[in-house]
């Protein structure tokens, strides 16, 4: 009996290391070394993985956020833009082209260094933590593939910032935006077209990009649309019947074909209408009623919040309307509504 309970020992201790052979193949055949037919020692191949440059680890990561993660395409480009700019400085700060090892040995010496020089370029405080939030992220992604732990460079604080509150304009003023765009020198198409994007933001709460991706298969808008927001999250946004005769005028007049596919608006030559116009849009709107720099595309959004806050008060509702993940985003055109309090108070009390 004692033999065949030693038997049974060595099998399962055969077994065990088979499975950690088989996990580290596994690993080693996933990190893209083991094709070819190559076959490499441990050291060897822990050699090798320390050499990896910056560079490919950062295509990596931004693969993974763009694939996995599902990040939104302008958050990712963010992301590749910020720890780039890190990488390129920890390169020249250290005179060699950067790889695994380094960032491996990394310091928060090397960190805090980057930071002032980020501030010493001009770069704000708000954009500073944007990008120290973003280079964490890669820090934290790198080191749980690769097995060190960069938790001293988690603790790393990002500069301590002012919020900006939301900007709106008022509710006469969105109406004149959209009126003044209705009554322009343009062809009537692009009139229409004009007027169906600027109503869509402030009568449904979209973002330009949202506005902009919408499909003619969405044509003639129901009483409510689905929208796919950041993030690629869903949310369901009623639509008002201002903003649906708005795209049922530019529906008639487009001169392109309706592909159900294809994005609805389009530009002056048939192709698909960019951020950059709508804010040529804007700027040429406000221009010409004489609104602040602030009345930007993305302040009809904000008026859409800030307006219908002031209105029904229901934050979790409109938290749902404008597609926030956290409600303390929201929260923020509460100020804005307390702010608007304030000055109402000091124009119309005897002693403001």
């Amino acid at each position: 009996p004692d033999k065949a309970v030693a038997n049974i020992h060595d099998h399962l201790n055969v077994g065990q290391n088979l499975c950690s052979s088989h996990k580290r193949l596994s690993l080693y055949l996933l990190s893209g070394n083991g094709i070819g037919g190559i076959t490499m020692t441990n050291s060897n191949q822990s050699d090798l993985s320390s050499e990896e440059s910056g560079d490919a680890l950062l295509s990596d990561w931004i693969r993974y956020k763009s694939s996995i993660s599902n990040s939104a395409s302008n958050t990712v480009v963010a992301y590749q833009r910020d720890v780039q700019g890190f990488l390129d400085f920890l390169s020249a700060h250290l005179g060699e082209k950067v790889i695994l090892e380094n960032l491996r040995s990394a310091s928060i010496r090397e960190m805090r260094s980057w930071m002032a020089s980020e501030r010493r370029n001009g770069v704000s405080s708000r954009t500073l933590a944007r990008r120290l939030s973003a280079v964490k992220g890669f820090f934290a992604w790198v080191g749980e593939r690769d097995g060190f732990d960069p938790a001293s460079l988690m603790s790393v604080r990002a500069p301590k910032f002012q919020r900006g509150l939301p900007r709106p304009v008022s509710p006469q003023s969105a109406i004149d935006i959209i009126e003044n765009v209705e009554n322009g020198s343009a062809k009537p198409w692009v009139k229409a077209r004009d007027s169906a994007v600027l109503a869509l933001l402030y009568g449904c709460g979209l973002r330009v990009s949202e506005a902009l991706a919408l499909e003619w298969s969405c044509h003639p808008l129901p009483d409510h649309l689905r929208i796919l927001g950041k993030g690629g999250k869903e949310r369901i946004v009623p639509t008002l019947p201002a903003a649906r005769e708005a795209v049922t005028a530019y529906a008639k007049l487009c001169p392109f074909a309706r592909d159900p596919d294809k994005p609805m608006f389009r530009g002056i030559r048939g192709g698909v209408l960019n951020q950059r116009a709508v804010r040529a849009i804007m700027e040429s709107a406000r221009n010409s009623l004489g609104l602040p720099a602030s009345a930007t595309p993305h302040a009809l959004r904000h008026s859409f919040a800030s307006h219908l806050l002031r209105s029904s008060g229901d934050l979790r509702a409109i938290q749902e309307l404008l597609g926030h993940s956290s409600l303390s985003t929201t929260q923020t055109y509460t100020e804005v509504d307390q702010s608007h309090l304030v000055e109402v108070c000091r124009n119309t009390h005897p002693r403001g």
